[in-house]
């Protein structure tokens, strides 16, 4: 729940501050992503474009994008790549999911407590990665 309010597609349209923090476990390094999140209506619900400078331990900094589908249906939101396949789904009863991308799975649980600040946390696990990804959205000031 937002508040006293279902949570929505309505309540994510506009421009969001995103502080990323990224925590590789095999490595022991943390990296960060600054930049901003827009959802903006499309045909079938929200698009989602992040952009911003990603900042990787011993490397200078790098210009980062990602896009994303989000979709309502029956009170429950589901998210697609850029290119159609399935993400995952989450509600207000099930604020959380998991997404297995061969060989590894990806853990991700939302919060909504502090509305109109979000956030999602990112555990990913197998043999190829190891990492937890927490993403800070504030509402961006106009």
């Amino acid at each position: 729940m937002i508040g006293q309010t279902a949570l929505g597609l309505v309540a994510f349209r506009g421009a969001w501050d995103l502080a990323r923090i990224i925590t590789d476990h095999r490595s022991g390094t943390m990296s960060r992503f600054d930049g901003t999140a827009v959802f903006t209506p499309d045909d079938d619900g929200l698009s989602y474009f992040e952009s911003g400078q990603l900042y990787l331990p011993g490397q200078s900094p790098f210009q980062a994008e990602r896009r994303y589908h989000w979709r309502e249906v029956e009170g429950v939101i589901h998210v697609f790549f850029d290119d159609g396949r399935f993400f995952h789904s989450f509600d207000d009863a099930h604020p959380a999911a998991t997404h297995w991308c061969d060989p590894d799975t990806y853990d991700v649980a939302y919060d909504f407590t502090e509305w109109p600040k979000w956030r999602s946390t990112w555990n990913v696990l197998g043999p190829r990665k190891a990492y937890e990804m927490i993403n800070d959205y504030t509402r961006t000031a106009v």
